[in-house]
């Protein structure tokens, strides 16, 4: 931490809950495959062994925010209560309308979604983001997107999702998507059970460099020889850690940087518009309870 000394309190202490949220997210997609790896082929498989693939997960593999899905699920099996959602309807209104980041609203709102979580077992929700994914996510996988991560599947080399949706669900993604693993926000659990907090902070932005960083570290791989694919100018520092970023789904600020930069560019969307679906990654772990709330309003009109 001393490399930090010359940055304001505030500042330092953003960056050094981005590294934990990072360091927490790779141990814990480390975690995960430990499994996985006892049942891979027994034939050798070509490829470069310190190279991987990181990809974004939000309107990158999947048209729309998990968050939002996953809110869905939650509120569906009675999480929470219809009278909450005021409450994080307005949370959730307070990011679009100001366009910042602002420490206290957001620390409000994840506060707010991690309660629906808190004193619920892990096992619990990773079984209900099995259902969740069959329910609102398996149909929404961009086609182009995942053959560029069987590519690198079929290249021998290992591919992670890396989202800043909670890390139970992103690594079920992962698994049906056949997928090495995910990276993802990290809540604290203790003796199986969520505590209502979270490990650093939601793994965005600046956060999610850091855990490919240390998840590179650990893995023993060249960033130089890794590839990582985003539709988010928020993503630029996951993005410029590798030697092969690509711009997907691209909204204008990362278009304009990748452009520059002379970053490769696919766009799996119909039409020059292509809207985002979903909630904006600033939010999160809140947008849980404001993607929810639109889905809700979404549902009665349809009634």
């Amino acid at each position: 931490m001393a490399a930090l000394g010359w940055l304001t309190p505030r500042r330092r202490s953003a960056t050094a809950r981005s590294v934990l949220a990072g360091e927490a997210s790779a141990e814990a997609a480390r975690k995960s495959t430990q499994d996985v790896v006892a049942k891979e082929p027994e034939f050798p498989v070509p490829g470069d062994a310190h190279a991987a693939a990181f990809f974004d997960l939000d309107n990158t593999v999947m048209q729309g925010a998990a968050l939002f899905h996953f809110g869905r699920g939650l509120y569906k099996r009675k999480f929470f209560e219809t009278r909450d959602l005021a409450k994080f309807a307005w949370q959730q209104a307070w990011f679009r309308l100001a366009g910042i980041e602002d420490p206290e609203h957001m620390q409000e709102a994840r506060d707010s979604a991690l309660s629906i979580v808190q004193g619920h077992r892990v096992s619990e929700l990773q079984s209900i983001g099995e259902e969740i994914y069959d329910e609102y996510m398996a149909e929404r996988i961009w086609p182009g997107t995942r053959a560029l991560a069987q590519a690198h599947l079929d290249a021998g080399q290992k591919v992670w999702l890396v989202t800043a949706a909670p890390v139970e669900i992103a690594q079920v993604i992962a698994r049906r998507l056949g997928l090495t693993g995910a990276l993802g926000t990290v809540a604290e659990s203790v003796d199986g059970v969520y505590t209502g907090k979270l490990v650093g902070e939601p793994l965005h932005g600046p956060a999610k460099a850091e855990a490919v960083r240390a998840l590179a570290t650990a893995e023993g791989l060249d960033l130089s020889r890794c590839a990582a694919y985003s539709d988010s100018h928020n993503d630029i520092p996951m993005l410029s850690l590798v030697g092969h970023p690509y711009a997907i789904n691209p909204d204008s600020k990362l278009r304009k940087h990748a452009r520059q930069l002379e970053w490769r560019l696919r766009d799996y969307r119909t039409g020059r518009k292509a809207a985002k679906v979903g909630i904006p990654a600033a939010a999160g772990v809140g947008a849980v309870a404001g993607g929810t709330a639109a889905a809700i309003a979404l549902h009665k009109r349809r009634r």
